[in-house]
């Protein structure tokens, strides 16, 4: 009997739009022939799945499906919400008291990486170099000059729980910091300024299942635009060079140090770590544990480039999970 799994999109943040292309990769990618598969949106004001073209609202009390007079119970949920609830572990706790299993990190480190300021300062302690950073929240009293001469310009100021370069600014003069930081809590309750580090940008996936461990090859992002921005990472606005043309030393640093970080922070499925290389030294930006999904994003260039299967990998996931759960 086919499992019943549940691509989970939606959210409550502007990344909704992303959620969307991801979740129609996803939905591209997986085996119809192993698995029965439902889209299931989730937003503030619904919660509903679709099967066979109809949709159906969501059962918030065990998360299955009220189809006619039939309850259709989810097996698995494969989470593809980028910002809350799915990224930041509200969605993965709930899961988790239904003991229902998922793709992704669990809650507490779901919630560690998507704090972006306290993830990259937990990790700074193992070694792994950062960028120098504030931290805001609505009632921080802060000085711009203050910021300025402790960080330097030009800096990044964005929402330090967001994603997809929503109200992200690139500040190259101090009179438009402010601007810059009342854009960033439009999006979000707090906001990290981060002083800006020139060198290429890369960005490597890593998945583990059981005793297997799979670092992907590197794709490198390079772009006209100040940096990699929404139109960038949507709009076409760049060139992603997979596998990326970097010497085989600084290669295997960063996929040993992205192997490193799913360790430190107890990752599950795929996880992605973006690097800055300066002067060789890696400096990480961010990790990303639910990256997007559409058939041209970097986890399935990278997995191509590997002579892996979008299918195959999303398959060893979602089984190797499911038979943890079930222990």
């Amino acid at each position: 009997m086919k499992k019943n799994i549940a691509i989970v999109w939606g959210g409550y943040s502007s990344e909704i739009v992303v959620s969307e292309k991801s979740m129609l990769g996803i939905y591209s990618f997986m085996d119809k022939e192993q698995y029965h598969v439902i889209k299931v949106k989730i937003t503030r004001d619904s919660w509903t799945a679709t099967i066979d073209d109809r949709e159906y609202f969501v059962d918030k009390n065990d998360f299955s499906v009220q189809k006619e007079n039939q309850k259709v119970k989810i097996d698995f949920a494969y989470i593809t919400i980028h910002g809350t609830p799915g990224e930041d572990g509200h969605l993965q706790g709930y899961l988790d008291m239904l003991n229902i299993p998922y793709s992704t990190c669990g809650m507490t480190a779901s919630t560690l990486t998507f704090n972006k300021f306290i993830c990259n300062n937990f990790l700074k302690n193992f070694g792994l170099n950062v960028a120098k950073s504030v931290y805001l929240t609505k009632e921080t009293k802060y000085n711009v000059d203050e910021i300025t001469d402790s960080l330097g310009l030009p800096v990044f100021v964005k929402p330090n729980t967001g994603g997809s370069s929503f109200a992200t600014t690139k500040v190259k003069v101090k009179e438009k910091m402010q601007e810059a930081i009342d854009s960033a809590f439009g999006e979000a309750s707090d906001v990290i300024i981060e002083s800006f580090i020139s060198g290429r940008e890369v960005t490597c996936g890593c998945y583990k299942t059981g005793s297997k461990e799979v670092v992907l090859p590197l794709t490198e992002v390079v772009t006209q635009n100040e940096f990699f921005d929404y139109n960038a990472k949507y709009m076409g606005e760049v060139e992603e060079i997979t596998p990326a043309q970097l010497p085989d030393d600084i290669t295997k640093e960063i996929q040993l140090l992205t192997s490193k970080i799913y360790d430190l922070i107890n990752a599950k499925g795929i996880i992605r770590a973006d690097f800055i290389i300066s002067d060789n030294i890696p400096y990480l930006l961010e990790v990303n544990t639910t990256p997007g999904m559409t058939a041209t994003s970097f986890i399935p260039q990278q997995v191509k480039a590997a002579n892996l299967s979008m299918t195959d990998v999303l398959s060893e996931i979602i089984e190797c999970e499911y038979l943890k759960n079930a222990k």
